[in-house]
């Protein structure tokens, strides 16, 4: 499959609560047809989000976003399609306002 390879690490650090067990490391490769870390750092100069903010927002946008496009003709998506893709665009905007770029 063509696109951006990653592969994405999720560590589980702490739990709400003592007495909570911590999950196991989860490990998976993911392919997006966009550059996901390129993105993330457009967020990130935007600077209206933390760091980490930015990071989970557009890797988790990004991610769902490709299963969604992956899987354009399963009903599940249909009532988010047209609100991510509006949702998608006003990031796009805030972010070259955010940077100073044209939009």
């Amino acid at each position: 499959m063509r696109g951006h390879r990653y592969r994405v690490t999720i560590e589980h650090l702490g739990t709400p609560r003592d007495g909570m067990d911590r999950q196991p490391e989860l490990v998976f490769e993911a392919v997006n047809h966009d550059d996901i870390i390129g993105i993330v750092q457009r967020i990130r100069a935007s600077g209206h989000y933390s760091e980490d903010e930015a990071a989970s927002l557009g890797i988790g946008l990004k991610l769902f976003s490709e299963v969604m496009l992956k899987r354009k003709d399963d009903p599940l998506f249909a009532a988010l399609r047209p609100a991510i893709s509006s949702f998608i665009g006003g990031l796009k905007d805030r972010n070259r306002a955010g940077s100073g770029e044209a939009a």
